[in-house]
């Protein structure tokens, strides 16, 4: 079992930045991949980045690429999504989600995961 706590979230300006934290309890943290997604009212949740188990490779939605970075500390149990340069497209509530047995290519499938977070909501005002 792996509980995730999301924190971070919060009301910042076009052009600002943000720092999203996933607090993992349980064990073998680091045989889990992390992903963030995020969903905005009205639509459907879509993935945003995700860091692979173990050897930590790391995967973005193109829209936030060069923007986010996604990272990991195996120690502290956390994954850690800086957000710079957000947009109000940027606007969402963010989850973390973690599982352990994903394959590569499922890493942007929210249905493959088995644990979430309860997110945190991010809002970009113009």
């Amino acid at each position: 079992q792996l509980q995730l706590v999301e924190s971070g979230g919060g009301f910042v300006q076009a052009g600002g930045s943000l720092r999203l934290s996933c607090a993992a309890s349980g064990r073998a943290f680091r045989t889990y991949t992390v992903a963030w997604f995020r969903q905005a009212p009205g639509k459907e949740r879509e993935f945003v980045a995700a860091i692979f188990r173990n050897g930590g490779s790391t995967f973005y939605e193109d829209s936030v690429k060069g923007r986010f970075i996604i990272s990991r500390d195996n120690v502290k149990n956390t994954v850690v999504l800086q957000m710079n340069s957000l947009i109000p497209e940027d606007t969402a509530a963010y989850y973390c989600a973690a599982d352990s047995r994903l394959i590569l290519s499922s890493i942007r499938r929210s249905d493959q995961y088995d644990y979430w977070g309860q997110g945190t909501q991010v809002t970009v005002s113009s």
